[in-house]
């Protein structure tokens, strides 16, 4: 379980991204996800480089030592995927456990910057979530969304996904109908089947 934060969808975004990848194993690495051309390993390694990245920009200490946005689809030499997700999510949850839930303005690593604090706790949340969801379709896993987790998810997601559109960061939005995890998953360009 991850450590307690003052951002319910953050805690939940985060034990999901860890259940999910708990289950994987070397066999999975190099399986399809629907992140289009990358593999497993490499939303593993997308989702760990991002939740450092958003406790580097909390913190201002040192971000991914690689680029989270160009992941090896081989791990790195000696390299514990699972224990680099561990490390990001804990660092990720650390640096949230020492923001206040009313701070108007936080250091985020998606523009605009800054973010209120629920906001930006929310994209740091959706980015675990949704690649928690990557995941567990890759493998075959149950999925981790729940309507409870996607509904505050999508609220977030409104606020800030539009603008990041043009550099790649989420595909086009669809139409998918359905509940509020389907309404996510669509809004964020992924097919919910």
């Amino acid at each position: 379980m991850s450590q307690a934060t003052a951002f319910p969808v953050l805690n939940a975004s985060h034990d999901a991204l860890r259940t999910v990848a708990a289950r994987l194993t070397a066999a999975d690495w190099d399986s399809p996800t629907p992140c289009a051309d990358w593999t497993v390993l490499q939303v593993l390694r997308h989702a760990a480089g991002d939740q450092l990245g958003f406790a580097a920009a909390l913190t201002g200490e040192n971000g991914p030592d690689f680029n989270p946005f160009e992941p090896s689809g081989k791990p790195e030499d000696g390299e514990d995927p699972h224990a680099l997700l561990e490390r990001a999510v804990a660092a990720s949850a650390a640096a949230w456990a020492t923001v206040a839930p009313d701070a108007e303005q936080v250091a985020v690593p998606v523009p605009p910057n800054q973010m209120t604090a629920q906001i930006g706790a929310a994209a740091c949340a959706l980015d675990a979530a949704v690649h928690a969801w990557d995941l567990a379709v890759a493998t075959g896993q149950p999925s981790p969304l729940t309507p409870e987790l996607a509904r505050p998810l999508l609220a977030a997601a409104r606020t800030f996904v539009e603008p990041l559109r043009q550099w790649g960061a989420y595909a086009a939005a669809l139409e998918t109908g359905g509940d509020d995890v389907a309404a996510l998953l669509g809004y964020l360009g992924r097919r919910p089947a």
